[in-house]
């Protein structure tokens, strides 16, 4: 199904995507606020030369649909295969697994099918996600709302609560912002 006619090169439309995504993270990054994946698709395709004035939600809806439909058919291959057992270790020395993580182009709920395909979404005691929330990392309410559903299932303080990401802003300042610990990763 064809949803857009454009005339640039793939290249120049794969360089309008990551200067879109860089730009929206780093928005993210300074108002904490979660930005809607439309939102960024309209300036895609406003800069990709598509008159975003003849759209409405519904095609940005079903374009999301079709780009759900092969993101599930050609699903990001696990880094680490065995990552299973790891958290099988973790949750079996009585800890708890939880993901916080800001969304752009990927909804929480294609994430969550992500996780359930792998067989991986038992470990986590719970998913937040930035389009499910409204809040980006690193806002202090994300990490608060950690902090609470943590709390829910077991008692912990701030300062036992370990946040991990590749973002040395959202990830890193952020969870330390909020009272947590936090570990920085390098990306691939």
């Amino acid at each position: 199904m064809d949803f857009f006619t454009v005339k640039l090169k793939p290249e120049k439309i794969r360089d309008i995507i990551h200067y879109y995504d860089a730009l929206s993270n780093r928005i993210c990054e300074i108002t904490g606020k979660h930005i809607d994946m439309e939102e960024i698709y309209l300036l895609v395709l406003s800069k990709a030369e598509i008159d975003i004035g003849q759209l409405d939600n519904s095609v940005l809806s079903n374009f999301y649909k079709e780009t759900e439909t092969l993101f599930m058919k050609y699903k990001p291959e696990l880094i680490y295969p065995d990552i299973d057992r790891l958290f099988k270790e973790i949750v079996t020395q009585g800890k708890t697994i939880n993901i916080l993580s800001n969304t752009a182009f990927i909804q929480g709920s294609t994430l969550r099918r992500v996780l359930e395909y792998y067989e991986l979404s038992d470990y986590f005691s719970f998913q937040l996600y930035s389009d499910e929330t409204g809040y980006s990392k690193p806002n202090k309410e994300v990490f608060d709302m950690v902090f609470y559903k943590a709390n829910h299932t077991n008692s912990v303080s701030r300062a036992e609560i370990v946040h991990v990401g590749d973002n040395r802003i959202a990830d890193f300042a952020g969870a330390r912002k909020a009272g947590l610990q936090s570990i920085l990763i390098k990306s691939q």
